[in-house]
């Protein structure tokens, strides 16, 4: 028996992979204590894990600053994650030194994660919710304008920060070494190597898992009438104006439509609905995917990895660079189809090109097929519970 720690920051995204294999460590009977937050508390304790709370220890947010984190501004989360880690860094000695954890399992942005296990040299292994990214696989990312000018005007920001932790026995030389995947560093990633863009180009301290999911469904796709399932994510779940868009888009078409759109979304918004469409804050998403002949997402890799492992072909519609990159990739398989704007008559064109052209379903079977044939969480805890690798444990472990 092993005692594991699991660091994730406060995003359901990152932190839904982790809960399988947390479930199947546990059940191996290993000691996983989940340092995360109350709203993700019942599915930690349904995995098995013990639920260590990290609440309190999050830094109070400007008006200013919380709007810059909703809109996903690299350098604000950043600078946050790093006042976190100093936040946390009583609370995480002392829980190092009575956990004494023999492995630290981490996502891979959650600094507070990464420079405690380096801090007190316990073996990491870092869990990455989204693809793996190095030279080659960043040409994926296609960043907007915006987002350039944030990374690049936020640098001396970060740099200010990051200085902050060194009294405190942290040294980083830059917020990329904390973010950016390298090739000794054991790596759990959540998607398959034909999946992975450059897959060849990373060592064999990468493992390949596949989708971690708990649903054992397998796809149902007959129905009278096609289902589209929408959803932008918890991240982006209020973008009101779009979802309307889409409303009006398919109202009068053939079709039934779920749209899940999270609670920042003003349910009475929408009005009265048409009788083909129902929405939701939340549902179960891989039983709807299991079910929907065509699904219209923001590109998130959690959301991308559970449509294509229930052979949901997809509209593309991603938000962010990383999203940029999923969905470039998933394009790439011809599993889905890019919005070329959110028009009402480009939703409604591209809806109907995906559900009527049978290429995009029988791509999408492909991967679902790929992605069911990976070790999943059986993998991830075979890799984790023997970190730290040499690199004939790692290539025999990825490739289970």
């Amino acid at each position: 028996m092993k005692k594991i720690a699991f660091f994730c920051i406060p995003a359901h995204g990152h932190t839904n992979p982790m809960l399988p294999v947390a479930a199947e460590l546990v059940r191996r009977g290993n000691a996983v204590r989940f340092y995360s937050f109350r709203e993700f508390e019942r599915k930690i304790k349904a995995a098995g894990a013990e639920f260590i709370s990290c609440d309190s220890y999050l830094p109070e947010l400007t008006a200013r600053e919380e709007a810059r984190m909703k809109s996903v501004s690299t350098t604000e989360m950043t600078i946050q994650d790093i006042r976190a880690t100093l936040s946390m860094d009583a609370f995480l000695d002392n829980e190092f030194r009575t956990f004494c954890p023999d492995v630290v399992y981490t996502d891979s942005v959650c600094f507070w994660g990464k420079l405690n296990a380096w801090k007190h040299h316990v073996p990491m292994v870092v869990s990455t919710s989204t693809f793996a990214f190095n030279r080659l696989s960043s040409q994926y990312m296609k960043h907007s304008p915006g987002e350039l000018a944030d990374m690049i005007f936020g640098l001396p920001k970060i740099s200010r920060e990051l200085r902050k932790l060194r009294p405190y026995g942290y040294h980083v030389d830059s917020a990329l070494s904390l973010i950016q995947s390298d090739d000794q560093t054991d790596s759990v990633v959540y998607t398959s190597r034909r999946f992975q863009p450059y897959a060849e180009s990373f060592s064999e301290h990468y493992a390949f898992v596949g989708p971690s999911v708990f649903s054992k469904l397998p796809p149902d796709k007959d129905r009278v009438r096609p289902l589209v399932y929408i959803s932008m994510g918890t991240v982006l779940g209020g973008r009101t104006d779009f979802y309307s868009r889409c409303i009006k888009a398919l109202k009068d078409e053939n079709m039934d439509v779920i749209l899940s759109c999270g609670n920042a979304a003003d349910l009475d918004a929408f009005g009265t609905l048409p009788d083909n469409i129902r929405v939701y804050p939340y549902v179960d998403q891989l039983a709807v995917l299991s079910k929907a002949n065509a699904f219209l997402t923001h590109c998130g890799m959690n959301s991308v990895s559970e449509g294509l492992y229930m052979a949901a072909p997809m509209i593309l519609y991603p938000q962010t660079g990383e999203q940029q990159a999923v969905a470039r990739r998933t394009a790439e398989t011809g599993a889905g189809l890019r919005l070329t704007d959110d028009s009402v008559d480009c939703i409604r064109s591209a809806v109907l090109e995906v559900l009527n052209n049978n290429a995009y379903a029988a791509a999408a079977r492909e991967l679902s097929e790929d992605f069911r044939s990976c070790s999943g969480a059986a993998g991830a805890a075979d890799f984790i519970e023997n970190a730290p690798h040499s690199p004939y444990q790692a290539a025999a472990l990825g490739d289970a």
